[in-house]
């Protein structure tokens, strides 16, 4: 489960990320809190998170052209130490009384610029640290580390919001930032997997986007985590609406729901640490299972229901997300893994600007639950209609049976290119 540890640099590299990554999860929180108190609109909370991912819908494949063509530590070392500015500077804002909603929607704009060249760098940074080898143990264990940083940061975002303020928050997230770039400075370079390194042309963007096109195994599973990320992952505006507005809690309630998604997050990110493979059943069943428990959930007329629930969401959720991620980085060509790496964060965390301010309105216009359950419902018809794609046009077939006296579920494949995949 923890092999990858066993190498230097990913444990400065992991080291450095859970600082920050508790920084991060504390500014999270925070932001949405102080956007939230504010305005008082879901909408405005929709809108905050779409400004920070909109530049990687805009820009997000040129990111990946620019980590395929630069050393990726020295990428890592900007875009952290930007990432650590915007952090102070929202500080700065709020502890001074100065802030308004158009301040944090300028800094999340700007942290999203910078993400369009931090996202692709650091996917495609792993596989330098471990090798191929153990990258589907790395890229599990990073969120696995990102998911223990969520049970932590919300905690101390909730406690100091409601006791010194939340521009200490704020202040702690930027200065979180110097833990990964110590570490980044403390590896052995030498001991880095040698990367390819593209050199500057033209069509370096078509020729990423002809690249994927023409593979099923890597189209289908970004397809679909473009859907589960633009409607299914907009917990931000349900999970504050839910604390707000369904059961009249404040920050401490939203925090503990975040815990709670944290929690089992982490559950399924050990668990696919430990699994061998990611095939496209796995990850096709989670996120119809993931969509499901979306909808149930977002009716429910108790707290501690509702509560319970977030635990198997927040595990199925990051299955679904695991299991995409590895199945497109093992299927990559070293020397195309920016570019498709940055194709998929663009669809996944890039549609956000769409289905946040969506399912903001609909939230704010029909309510909390029915906001919650439109995001489940088309969740959980993406995971079928691909389900259906994938048996009738790529050429496999669903295979239903029995092993060991238990009801088995299995893609059979029809052709050799998706043997691996499915």
């Amino acid at each position: 489960m923890f092999s990858s540890l066993k190498i230097r640099n990913y444990r400065l590299f992991a080291t450095g990320a859970v600082v920050s990554n508790i920084g991060t999860w504390m500014s999270r929180i925070t932001q949405d809190w102080l956007v939230l108190s504010l305005t008082g609109s879901s909408a405005a909370v929709g809108i905050t998170t779409a400004l920070q991912f909109l530049p990687m819908l805009l820009f997000g494949l040129y990111g990946g052209v620019i980590a395929d063509r630069y050393p990726k530590r020295l990428l890592l070392l900007f875009t952290q130490a930007a990432m650590g500015l915007c952090g102070l500077s929202l500080a700065v804002l709020t502890l001074s009384g100065h802030v308004q909603v158009w301040h944090v929607y300028l800094i999340a704009f700007l942290l999203g610029m910078v993400t369009v060249v931090d996202n692709p760098s650091r996917q495609s940074f792993v596989s330098e640290m471990v090798g191929p080898d153990r990258l589907r143990n790395a890229v599990s264990l990073n969120s696995a580390n990102f998911q223990s940083a969520r049970l932590i940061g919300p905690a101390v975002a909730g406690v100091l919001i409601t006791t010194v303020g939340s521009g200490w928050a704020f202040m702690l997230n930027g200065l979180s930032f110097i833990a990964p770039l110590v570490g980044l400075l403390l590896m052995r370079q030498h001991e880095l997997h040698k990367s390819v390194r593209v050199p500057r042309g033209k069509g370096q963007l078509r020729e990423g986007l002809r690249y994927v096109r023409g593979r099923p195994e890597l189209i289908w599973p970004i397809v679909l985590i473009g859907f589960i990320g633009t409607f299914g992952f907009n917990f931000p505006i349900w999970l504050t609406a839910f604390a707000h507005g369904v059961y009249d809690g404040g920050a401490g309630l939203y925090a503990f729901f975040n815990i709670l998604m944290a929690a089992g997050s982490l559950a399924g990110a050990l668990l696919a640490a430990r699994r061998g493979s990611s095939r496209l059943r796995v990850l096709l069943l989670a996120a119809m299972a993931f969509g499901v428990l979306e909808i149930a959930v977002s009716f429910s007329p108790w707290v501690w229901l509702f509560s319970l629930v977030l635990v198997p969401i927040g595990m199925l959720g990051m299955t679904t997300n695991i299991s995409a991620n590895t199945s497109v980085q093992m299927a990559s060509d070293p020397e195309m893994r920016g570019r498709v790496m940055s194709l998929y964060m663009m669809v996944f965390v890039g549609g956000t600007p769409i289905g946040g301010p969506l399912l903001g309105w609909v939230t704010d216009t029909y309510g909390a639950r029915v906001g919650f359950a439109t995001g489940g419902l088309v969740s959980l018809l993406a995971a079928a209609t691909i389900g259906l794609i994938l048996t009738r046009v790529a050429g496999v077939r669903l295979k239903v049976g029995l092993r060991g006296g238990r009801p088995h579920l299995a893609f059979v494949p029809k052709k050799e290119q998706l043997a691996t995949a499915a």
